[in-house]
């Protein structure tokens, strides 16, 4: 058996840091930049999948404003960003994509914006308790979901696990952003 590359390996305790947030926020922006922007301009995605209200680059881009406002250096992107994005340009990979990030983000996204191991919350522990834009939404969140979902259910029928492993894996390096240091 192979020992599991970081991004596969659970992490224990959440210890994330101010530069580690940022560069998790970097990546993301690049990340859903990229998704948007192929749902806006390519043909294989129909208007169901164009302005779900699921959107985050606006709300990242505020909370980067925010950062930059505060005095923190906004880091450039970063391998795992890029190259998640350099991968979603497939077209025939970025449905996969689309339905694992956005509902991730929603639901996990949500909860490591808010609370770590032993309920301490990210908002208290870096952010001066400051709530960002990038875990809000405009409108019900689970009726932008649901919306959503079904359409997504139909296009997905009879496609294999392989792409949502890959998914994972890609996000989830991502996601350790946040533990990283300087």
């Amino acid at each position: 058996m192979q020992p599991k590359q970081p991004e596969e390996r659970s992490v224990s305790k959440w210890d994330p840091t101010i530069d580690g947030y940022l560069k998790f926020l970097v990546d993301s922006m690049v990340v859903f930049d990229t998704l948007e922007k192929i749902i806006q301009h390519c043909p294989c995605a129909d208007d169901e999948f164009r302005n779900t209200g699921l959107e985050r680059c606006a709300n990242l881009a505020k909370d980067l404003k925010w950062f930059k406002e505060e005095g923190h250096a906004i880091p450039e992107p970063s391998s795992p960003g890029l190259n998640y994005a350099k991968y979603l340009k497939d077209e025939q990979a970025f449905i996969c994509h689309f339905y694992n990030i956005y509902f991730a983000h929603s639901a996990g996204g949500r909860m490591i914006g808010k609370k770590i191991t032993d309920q301490i919350h990210v908002a208290e522990k870096l952010l001066n308790k400051k709530e960002l834009e990038f875990y809000k939404w405009d409108g019900n969140l689970s009726q932008l979901l649901q919306n959503v979902r079904d359409k997504l259910n139909k296009v997905t029928e009879g496609w294999t696990e392989e792409e949502t492993e890959k998914t994972f894996k890609m996000s989830g390096e991502v996601l350790r952003l946040i533990l990283s240091r300087s």
